[in-house]
């Protein structure tokens, strides 16, 4: 029996209102029954009378994922914890930086940050009333002031541990870097300052009494001081020798090596560019090139007063007469070590250094003068007379260029290693004096 579509049709749309209106019935007007399986059974907190403690059914459903809902939170809590560990670790074996301030109230603290430490200024005009910078070098992050206008109690002090660059050549230096020795004194009263260190520009006849009793070995809280010249005082424990470098308070600049500063060929041996004392072995000198007809072979100029600074003129000159010899005359001053000695180094003109020992306190033996840079194998040209001069200067008219270029380039690595040394050295003591309990 064939069904008509249209009759079919009507009875699937009657079929489909009428399960429609069932379905809102039951939702609306029906009552909902919770199958026991589905129901949270809870003690009452509150019993009835009598004391008696009853259960009750509290309308809540079960959640058929509720197990794995914990399962999952106490898996994240515990990669969280462990990531939390291991952050703790990286931190923990993360080397420590500590912080350490320079203040440089010596033209020496030029030396230091510039020349050894590498350090930057700003701003870059040597003039400038304020100058400071920041640098990195081992475990310590170092920062430098220097100027006029860095006076007591207009630092920014943001940090404990300090080093003082103080000047002690004379009574008047004296004066002035004791009352910055008592400003800091102060500092370390208040708890403000736990460390210090001090690089000290030392009297040219090692006489540094002054100091002494800022000393800590001496009840004093200076508990590092590195000192310029041969002092007896230097037992690499808590007294450090310092190099004099070179004339920052003149403007000598920094040098950087080249290739053309060790192959160019320079047209003399030697230069001698200072002050002649009367009755010192300068006098000699200039006799001897005098005598043997020298002169027309090195750059000298000869004057009869020092002057404390150089003219932009002078200056040019100097720093040209180094550039254009080979040998550099370095004749004895007050004290052996001088500026000249490094400056000559930095152009790659080796020193003719006269090895005398001057009068005064400083150590004698047979490693002195110049302690340091023979303890560091300075490729210096050492003599205790003028008069071996000449014949230094027929053996210098003999070499070749190759040999000249090869003793410039050994001059200029040993100079960059040695103020590397001096940079590890001096960082490597703040380290251990400083921090060697945290």
């Amino acid at each position: 029996m064939k069904i008509p579509r249209r009759k079919l049709l009507l009875f699937i749309v009657f079929a489909y209102v009428g399960f429609s209106f069932y379905a809102a019935y039951n939702v609306f007007f029906g009552s909902k029954i919770i199958s026991r399986v589905h129901r949270v059974v809870k003690k009452n907190t509150v019993g009835p009378p009598g004391g008696a403690v009853a259960p009750f059914i509290e309308d809540e459903e079960w959640n058929p994922w509720e197990d794995e809902e914990v399962e999952y939170n106490s898996a994240l809590n515990r990669k969280r914890e462990a990531f939390q560990k291991h952050l703790a670790q990286i931190n923990k074996n993360k080397p420590k930086r500590y912080k350490v301030q320079i203040w440089g109230k010596a033209a020496i603290g030029l030396y230091l940050w510039e020349h050894i430490l590498d350090g930057p200024l700003h701003p870059t005009d040597k003039v400038a009333q304020w100058r400071e910078g920041e640098l990195q070098s081992g475990k310590i992050d170092f920062s430098f002031y220097t100027g006029p206008a860095v006076v007591q109690g207009h630092v920014p002090l943001d940090m404990n541990s300090l080093v003082l660059v103080l000047n002690g050549r004379e009574q008047q230096k004296i004066s002035y870097s004791t009352r910055w020795l008592e400003h800091v004194h102060a500092l370390v009263q208040a708890r403000t300052v736990s460390h210090v260190a001090v690089v000290l520009l030392g009297n040219e006849h090692c006489v540094n009494d002054w100091i002494s009793p800022y000393l800590k070995r001496n009840g004093g809280f200076v508990e590092l001081l590195f000192v310029v010249y041969d002092s007896p005082w230097v037992n690499n424990i808590d007294v450090f020798q310092w190099p004099l470098g070179v004339a920052t308070y003149r403007q000598f600049p920094i040098i950087r090596p080249s290739l053309q500063m060790v192959t160019s060929i320079r047209p003399y041996l030697c230069n001698f560019q200072g002050t002649v004392y009367k009755n010192s072995s300068r006098e000699i000198l200039v006799q001897v090139l005098k005598q043997a007809d020298i002169e027309k072979d090195c750059i000298t100029t000869a004057r009869d007063k020092w002057l404390p600074q150089e003219t932009v003129d002078s200056l040019g000159r100097y720093q040209t007469a180094l550039s254009q010899s080979d040998l550099t005359l370095c004749p004895v001053g007050i004290n052996t070590e001088c500026y000249r000695i490094f400056e000559a180094c930095a152009y790659g003109s080796v020193p003719v250094v006269e090895d005398v020992q001057n009068p005064g306190a400083c150590v004698t033996g047979p490693s002195s003068p110049l302690r340091l840079l023979k303890a560091a194998g300075a490729p210096f040209i050492f003599l205790r007379d003028w008069k071996e001069l000449p014949a230094i200067l027929e053996k210098e008219r003999r070499m070749d260029q190759n040999h000249r270029m090869e003793r410039r380039k050994r001059l200029i690595e040993w100079y960059t290693t040695f103020r590397q040394q001096m940079k590890d050295r001096f960082t490597e003591v703040i380290e251990e004096t400083f921090f060697k309990d945290i």
